[in-house]
């Protein structure tokens, strides 16, 4: 259970704002995808969050699941669970369309319905 960049640190690049990062808990990168698209990389943990947030290089389209999954397990563990917030409409931040986020609570737990659920096992 660690946050931790676990990709090629060949893909990391120099963010606007963040500078070059740690490369390792901070900074971003252009990563090959699983799809054959490259994915735009932010990720971050401060003010009691894990963030990755993921985009395709030309930002004309989401990142699919599959490609979530993939960014997923560039930083977090197969057994973390991570979320994907939907705000209420007041609360949207909109600073690059076409961008999903994954969020983790640091040092807490949060509550996961159960599998069964969302279907059978």
């Amino acid at each position: 259970m660690s946050f931790l960049y676990r990709g090629d640190k060949s893909h990391l690049i120099d963010h606007p704002t963040l500078g070059l990062g740690d490369g390792k808990t901070y900074g971003c990168a252009m990563i090959p995808g699983p799809c054959g698209r490259t994915l735009g990389v932010i990720f971050s943990d401060g003010a009691g969050w894990e963030h990755v947030s993921v985009s395709l290089a030309n930002k004309k389209k989401l990142p699919n699941w599959r490609e979530m999954c993939f960014a997923k397990s560039l930083f977090w563990d197969e057994e973390d669970c991570v979320i994907q917030y939907h705000p209420p409409k007041s609360q949207y931040v909109n600073c690059c369309p076409n961008c999903l986020h994954l969020w983790r609570p640091i040092k807490k737990k949060f509550p996961q319905p159960p599998a069964a659920l969302v279907g059978p096992i």
